[in-house]
């Protein structure tokens, strides 16, 4: 049985995740700021990261990743398409905005670029590669567990915008068609911001996938 907790952290408030099993090891998705308050609450759970997995690279879900990464000396995760958004704050979007300082990390350590069954540790998963928000967008699903990270592709009765660099609507649309609203119903959701949803609950009312 997994533990999945949610900390929204940075400068708009991005879900992390952090999935822990019986032995304490965790992997952390999108730890987007307040690195320090991270490692901290980590620390305090008695937690052993194995490893930081990103769904995309955009600011609000990088910031913490080398915090976390060097205080725990654990590998970075990440679709090859954003590689580069990583260490470029032009990129990742953190440079347009001058209320915020320009964000970026080292490269990541592993590229995930097939569709398929993965283990880190004790930890499975199925990888799909879900564009249309960013190039890279990633959905990690476990199905024994019944969940999914999406990152920024689906929210409870939204979707992910398309309007930034390397977004595009028909290729999230079709995403979310092929890759998610295929997971069995009762799979819960865990979206990059706000709650988490299902699959049956954003196929019967999510008014951006109407008609689709």
């Amino acid at each position: 049985m997994l533990n999945i907790r949610t900390y929204p952290l940075g400068f708009i408030q991005t879900n992390c995740y952090i999935i822990s099993n019986a032995k304490k090891e965790c992997l952390i998705f999108d730890p987007g700021g307040n690195g320090e308050k991270l490692v901290k609450e980590l620390k305090r759970l008695n937690l052993k990261p194995i490893a930081i997995l990103l769904t995309h690279a955009h600011f609000d879900h990088i910031g913490a990743v080398d915090d976390v990464r060097e205080v725990f000396s654990i590998p970075v995760y990440i679709h090859p398409s954003e590689k580069s958004w990583l260490i470029d704050p032009g990129k990742n979007g953190s440079a347009k905005y001058a209320e915020i300082p320009n964000i970026s990390a080292k490269e990541a350590d592993f590229y995930l670029s097939k569709e398929e069954k993965t283990s880190i540790g004790d930890f499975e998963f199925f990888i799909s590669h879900t564009p249309g928000h960013s190039p890279g967008s990633l959905t990690f699903y476990f199905e024994t567990e019944e969940f999914a990270i999406v990152g920024d592709t689906l929210f409870q009765n939204s979707v992910g915008r398309t309007d930034l660099p390397g977004g595009n609507e028909k290729q999230l649309l079709h995403s979310i068609h092929t890759k998610l609203l295929t997971l069995p119903e009762a799979t819960v959701i865990y979206p990059g911001h706000g709650p988490a949803s299902t699959i049956q609950d954003e196929m019967n009312s999510n008014p951006f996938l109407n008609g689709f």
